[in-house]
């Protein structure tokens, strides 16, 4: 009988450099572990007290955090849903919106984890998405590889004018102006 992994939620992994810094230090402190994605370590036993502790404190060390309550790992696994999503690719069916996209992969309706997201983060989750977009757009831009129509359409915007009017709304800077004056941002001080 295949046994069912163990998932511990960590708090700020938002990038491949995140994981492959968790991993590392869970290799130096011989913390057996089965995988690590963005925002979660799997295990394959429950992890012990002391473990968890030297977990904790190596993490904390590396600016991340363990999310222990409910509340905490459903935003946390909304936030890393959306990054994986808009960051690195992981494309939700193009017949699915996002809405459909969280329910799917959370199980929770879609409207109590809107209600929680609201309440904790003190914005939406759709807020929220549309800041990571603008995020993954300006590093896009600074890119310098892909024009405004296919940064907009690789970030599922209806048109480039739309992806204009969100970017200015949010950073002030149309994306010509940001072009000329922007640096590349890292991930993972998101």
């Amino acid at each position: 009988m295949k046994q069912k992994n163990i998932e511990i939620a960590v708090k700020n992994m938002v990038c491949n450099r995140c994981i492959k810094v968790v991993r590392e230090e869970l290799t130096k402190k011989n913390i057996d572990y089965t995988h690590v994605d963005l925002g979660t370590i799997y295990f394959n036993h429950l992890i012990s007290e002391k473990e968890k502790e030297i977990l904790k404190r190596t993490l904390e060390k590396e600016g991340f955090t363990l999310v222990e309550d409910q509340e905490a790992k459903v935003i946390n696994q909304i936030k890393s849903l959306i990054i994986e999503n808009i960051h690195h690719g992981k494309e939700k069916s193009s017949d699915q919106n996002f809405s459909s996209f969280l329910t799917s992969n959370i199980g929770i309706k879609y409207s109590q984890m809107s209600k929680l997201f609201s309440e904790i983060e003190g914005k939406t989750i759709e807020h929220y998405t549309i800041q990571q977009r603008i995020k993954r757009a300006k590093e896009l831009l600074i890119y310098n590889e892909l024009t405004l129509s296919q940064i907009s359409y690789e970030l599922n915007y209806s048109s480039p004018q739309h992806l204009s009017r969100q970017f200015k709304q949010i950073t002030g800077l149309t994306p010509t102006d940001f072009k000329k004056t922007g640096r590349r941002i890292k991930l993972d001080t998101i």
